[in-house]
């Protein structure tokens, strides 16, 4: 029971940072996902933690078919109109994602762009992720190092939230990596996302 009462009270968050007009996170797809989007197959895509849309609009603009995933009603529901702004098509689920399976060879691609969840249902959602490309398929996740914690530009207040390479790459393991690596970068993304930012990328192919 207090499980559910502290995932209500995320999702009423994330419902509170996104009614508004505004974007918080602006309408443009994140950097690293757009400057490596020829490395994507155009197939059947899934984005976790998709908050307003702005990631999945993109890649339905390129070709993919996108489900989009998040605990937030009112983002989701910006999401939709984004794409009608757009004049493309998602899919939208309305679900904590510890609650939401990836089931075995479904998706020809997965986006984890700034998808910060407590470790072990991070853990729990990274081995579904491996097992839930298709031959071919490719994962790709952009997030924040603990050393984001003294950038103070985004991201959660607490270490643990926080990934690493070697713990992504662990967690990970069973893909192949085109793509992999910590950095200091200038993350420029609505007004929450606004500075420089020590992220970790990695762009991994299931064989």
């Amino acid at each position: 029971m207090f499980a559910n009462i502290l995932k209500n009270k995320r999702s009423m968050l994330w419902d509170e940072r996104y009614d508004r007009e505004e974007y918080a996170y602006g309408k443009e797809p994140n950097d690293f996902l757009k400057d490596h989007i020829d490395m994507l197959p155009a197939g059947r895509t899934l984005c976790i933690a998709e908050g307003e849309g702005r990631n999945a609009v993109y890649l339905a603009s390129r070709g993919h078919r996108v489900t989009a995933v998040d605990q937030s009603l009112v983002g989701l529901e910006k999401a939709r109109q984004f794409a009608q702004e757009r004049y493309v098509r998602i899919e939208t689920v309305h679900t904590d994602l510890a609650h939401f399976r990836i089931f075995p060879r479904s998706w020809d691609v997965i986006v984890s762009i700034f998808a910060h969840v407590p470790p072990p249902l991070r853990r729990v959602i990274h081995r579904e992720a491996v097992a839930g490309l298709r031959p071919g398929g490719v994962f790709v996740l952009e997030a924040y190092t603990p050393e984001q914690l003294k950038y103070k530009t985004g991201g959660p207040p607490v270490e643990e939230m926080m990934m690493t390479l070697e713990t992504l790459k662990a967690e990970l393991a069973g893909l192949t990596w085109l793509h992999a690596k910590e950095l200091v970068r200038e993350v420029t993304e609505g007004e929450l996302h606004h500075g420089k930012g020590a992220v970790v990328q990695l762009i991994g192919r299931k064989p």
